[in-house]
């Protein structure tokens, strides 16, 4: 009788009971350690580039902070694609999620709801729509990319609808906190709350990929779905979990727009589904599914950060910075298939 395939979490070689002698388990090992050093190095070699192309006030620690604190947006979305990614998905909703969020947050405080409230719906709205993207890929098997594709016309849309087609203004709140620069009373927090989110929002899915079932099911799903499917992975359920974790992040990302822009806008955040994906791979994520790393996806999103900050404190147009960033999208998916060959 044939035996189903097994399915384990890969592990690093132990080079002490391998001996010496045997180069290739070495070799494997340090291709692995150089792939996850990769990114860093990326990043300070670019951070070094434009400190030196840049005038002096990019290297200054407020320009620094203010790095830190534009890339929450795209770091909060980078952490649930993580996720998507993993498992062999693609998630194209997430910047209309992140419409959808701001005018869902600012209507509900200029109904007079309090801003917790208003926190829960925006987050709500976010889990819903990952709900809506997981039931159809998962038990109606339509292809990620058409699904997503279609739901960021679909949410983007609704959230024109209930705004009318123009901007909802909200209320004062601490919402408008989250993202604004700290006073001096409160510069012991180094930077934004929105970036202390983004850092425990980053620990708990290591946390949840490295340490739990549902992350090894996550590898799994993404490495080869058959075989998991064979040992007892849930896979319907897996995708379902998967699509509405990382649509809920994107609403915690629109809630960080929110705070930023202070008003629900149904045109914003176009594109930036790009930047998470970009982010990922950058970071060492595959496109294939069963690779990435939170960390890594942070580092990715840190990088594009700093090329613009740097083409915009050099005083470059617009149009060359939206190059530079399709440079940045074609040179981490061709890596990422040249690491696969």
């Amino acid at each position: 009788m044939p035996t189903a395939p097994t399915w384990e979490r890969k592990t690093e070689p132990d080079l002490k009971s391998s001996g010496l002698g045997n180069l290739r388990t070495f070799f494997l090992w340090l291709r692995r350690r150089r792939l996850g050093v990769a990114p860093f190095l990326g990043l300070v070699a670019i951070y070094l580039l434009a400190a030196v192309l840049a005038p002096p006030s990019f290297s200054t620690w407020a320009n620094i902070q203010t790095i830190i604190r534009q890339t929450t947006i795209v770091g909060i979305l980078s952490v649930g694609m993580t996720v998507v990614i993993i498992s062999g998905g693609i998630d194209l909703s997430v910047g209309s999620i992140i419409a959808l969020t701001t005018v869902a947050v600012a209507y509900f405080l200029q109904s007079g709801s309090s801003p917790l409230l208003a926190a829960g719906a925006g987050l709500g709205v976010g889990a819903l729509c990952g709900l809506f993207n997981g039931v159809l890929i998962a038990f109606f098997k339509v292809g990620p990319f058409i699904v997503t594709l279609g739901s960021l016309l679909l949410v983007r849309g609704m959230a024109k609808g209930i705004a009318n087609e123009q901007k909802i203004d909200a209320p004062l709140s601490w919402l408008n906190e989250l993202m604004s620069v700290l006073s001096p009373d409160h510069h012991w927090l180094l930077v934004p709350y929105g970036v202390w989110i983004l850092l425990v929002s980053a620990v708990a899915i290591f946390v949840l990929l490295r340490f739990t079932r549902f992350g090894l099911y996550t590898f799994a799903t993404g490495s080869n779905e058959n075989n998991a499917r064979l040992c007892g992975v849930p896979i319907e359920g897996m995708k379902v979990a998967t699509y509405a974790l990382s649509s809920t992040f994107a609403g915690l990302a629109g809630l960080m727009q929110f705070s930023r822009l202070t008003v629900g806008d149904p045109t914003v955040a176009s594109g930036i589904e790009l930047d998470a994906i970009a982010a990922v791979v950058i970071g060492g994520g595959s496109l294939s599914g069963g690779e990435g790393s939170v960390l890594g996806s942070l580092v990715g999103a840190l990088i594009m950060t700093t090329i613009r900050s740097a083409a915009s404190h050099m005083g470059l147009s617009n149009w060359i910075q939206e190059i530079l960033t399709g440079v940045i999208i074609i040179s981490a998916v061709g890596m990422d298939r040249l690491r696969h060959r």
